[in-house]
């Protein structure tokens, strides 16, 4: 379509489609909350957040807004960081509680995810696993349009408010896995980079992180060509493969976050470098939404499913997890040394986006200046080194590959087939990295 990368190919998809929702963006947006939601329709609505957010000033601005419009709210505040099958389901219980007509969610991924989930099993009630993505739910389709939603994100790296994604712990599998429809799709985003100003920093890193890898992913995921047509435009996937718009925004993205991710960082109160990076999470959740992502957050799914006694610092300390953009970051110099194997020019070309040093880097050798540049970041930022330094070791690799390997809903958008044993490899390669 627009060069070689996107040459037709027989029995090839020659179509993409863009599914965007409308955005406001900047510093103080939270404050205009109530005029969205009067503009929506919206009367009576459930306040997602999580016992952090809730006492910050951004978010007592926003629920100001709505008392003053005399817009009726109720607050749930008990979201689990990294949510579970049983969060969902308390979450799910709190919607039904009311009459209410539409949701706001203020918070992380974990919250606007929550937020999702909560809206599509309350209006369509069924068995969680029904709408899981294949092999490990039955895949159904969401069967029709949720209630309006509002999602304000509070951290710089999800992209979740561009999503139709929502992600998960199941609990009794030790496996992350999610629910994927582009009607699970906040209907408006109000990025407010004010709601960063508090995060600390490895919790900056790490959604920083985030942004990073969905960008470089998206833009290097399996051209939208190279994926078989669909007899049945429904039956085209969310994640559609690289495409002209998603290669804009994400290559955008990895600019702007690799300039200004060490900085914001070591500066909490450097507001340009902070806004700057909610900025890049929004472009990039706005591509990877449409791209999609591969092998690092393939893997990712069961580093966080599968994680014992680690409590990193900045999130809750009452249970172990492994925050999502460490769990994806760990694995990201190893799978994109890989995948830079079968698009080198792409990841030629992410990684001079990501500011590596390129002097004397031949095309074929991209994914190694992708890998090297992420690692001296990790380092720069404080990031975990490898899965070592998250406990896990030798002994775990069967279990981080079955839980990977049931990912084909990402690990298909990669630009070169993966298998079990490729991953194995990878996870051993990505014990540590210095």
């Amino acid at each position: 379509m627009f060069g070689d990368h996107y040459i037709e190919r027989e029995n090839g998809e020659t179509i993409f489609s863009v599914d965007p929702r409308p955005i406001k963006f900047g510093i103080g947006a939270c404050q205009e909350l109530a005029y969205e939601l009067k503009r929506l329709g919206m009367s009576h609505v459930a306040i997602f957040t999580d016992a952090i957010t809730v006492e910050l000033a951004p978010c007592s601005l926003a629920l100001q807004s709505l008392d003053e419009a005399g817009i009726r709210y109720q607050v749930y505040s008990n979201t689990r960081v990294e949510p579970t099958d049983r969060s969902f389901a308390d979450a799910t219980q709190f919607l039904g509680s009311n009459d209410f007509d539409g949701l706001v969610s203020i918070g992380g991924g974990s919250v606007i995810d929550t937020a999702k989930a909560a809206n599509l099993l309350h209006k369509y009630p069924a068995d969680l696993l029904d709408y899981v993505n294949k092999p490990i739910g039955k895949g159904k389709p969401v069967p029709g349009k949720l209630m309006p939603h509002i999602a304000c994100p509070t951290t710089s790296g999800t992209g979740s408010e561009s999503t139709g994604v929502a992600v998960f712990d199941l609990v009794d599998q030790h496996v992350k896995t999610g629910i994927s429809s582009a009607l699970m799709k906040p209907d408006m985003g109000i990025i407010d980079p004010s709601f960063t100003w508090a995060l600390p920093p490895l919790v900056t890193a790490a959604t920083g992180f985030d942004v990073l890898t969905h960008a470089i992913e998206s833009y290097t995921a399996v051209p939208f060509t190279k994926r078989k047509k669909k007899s049945d435009p429904a039956l085209r996937p969310p994640y559609q493969g690289a495409n002209p718009h998603s290669d804009s925004g994400s290559l955008e993205a990895v600019r702007l976050a690799s300039q200004y991710l060490l900085r914001s960082v070591n500066s909490p109160h450097d507001k340009e470098a902070r806004s700057a990076m909610m900025y890049a999470a929004t472009l990039a959740g706005i591509s990877f939404g449409n791209a999609g992502v591969h092998v690092p957050h393939g893997m990712s799914y069961s580093v966080a499913g599968m994680i014992r006694d680690y409590y990193p610092e900045g999130w809750p300390q009452d249970h172990s997890m492994c925050p999502h953009g460490i769990s994806v970051v760990v694995n990201a110099p190893a799978a994109f040394r890989f995948t830079g194997q079968a698009m080198p020019e792409r990841h030629w070309q992410a990684a001079q986006a990501l500011g590596a040093d390129m002097t004397g880097v031949t095309p074929d050798r991209g994914g190694d200046a992708v890998a090297q540049r992420l690692v001296d970041l990790m380092r720069a930022c404080g990031i975990p080194n490898g899965l070592s330094a998250l406990n896990y070791t030798e002994a775990d690799i069967p279990g981080l590959v079955d839980g990977a390997y049931k990912q084909q809903r990402l690990l298909v958008n990669s630009p070169r087939e993966v298998t079990k044993a490729d991953l194995a490899d990878l996870y051993r390669d990505a014990m540590s990295y210095w």
